[in-house]
């Protein structure tokens, strides 16, 4: 490859605050009606996002993703922004508390599904979403 792309401001941002934020060669996200890959200097689209895989491109060799919750993007005088309900870097992905929260959260569907419990239901399949995309995520990217 001759030259690097240009870079552009990428920021991932959840409720607790910035998963990302700093200069990128492209990102692309899990728009809802598919994947959206943005470089510096592209239009100004503005999409509903899915649960899905992030990646950041800091460089070609240099590359961190996501598990992003669903949320929402829009890019703006070179500028990218996602806004998520949650982002984990995949590094830090722990399969078994990911893979335990999902059968604590299906557990207590199941009991408020009977009638034995009074949680929050739409709660409650956010944190089943939550739980399948981190392990989906990381098992994409771990060997």
């Amino acid at each position: 490859m001759a030259d690097a792309h240009p870079k552009f401001d990428v920021a991932l941002v959840t409720p607790n605050g910035a998963a990302f934020d700093g200069e990128a060669e492209m990102v692309v996200v899990p728009g809802a009606v598919g994947d959206i890959g943005v470089l510096a200097r592209h239009a100004p689209p503005v999409a509903t996002l899915r649960a899905g895989s992030t990646p950041v491109y800091l460089s070609e060799n240099d590359v961190l993703e996501f598990a992003t919750g669903p949320g929402f993007f829009k890019v703006e005088l070179d500028r990218a922004l996602a806004l998520v309900d949650d982002a984990v870097n995949v590094k830090e992905i722990d399969d078994e508390r990911a893979q335990a929260q999902l059968e604590a959260a299906r557990t207590e569907l199941e009991r408020l599904d009977s009638g034995e419990s009074q949680a929050d239901r739409w709660q409650l399949e956010q944190r089943i979403k939550h739980a399948e995309n981190q392990l989906e995520v990381s098992g994409r990217t771990t060997g």
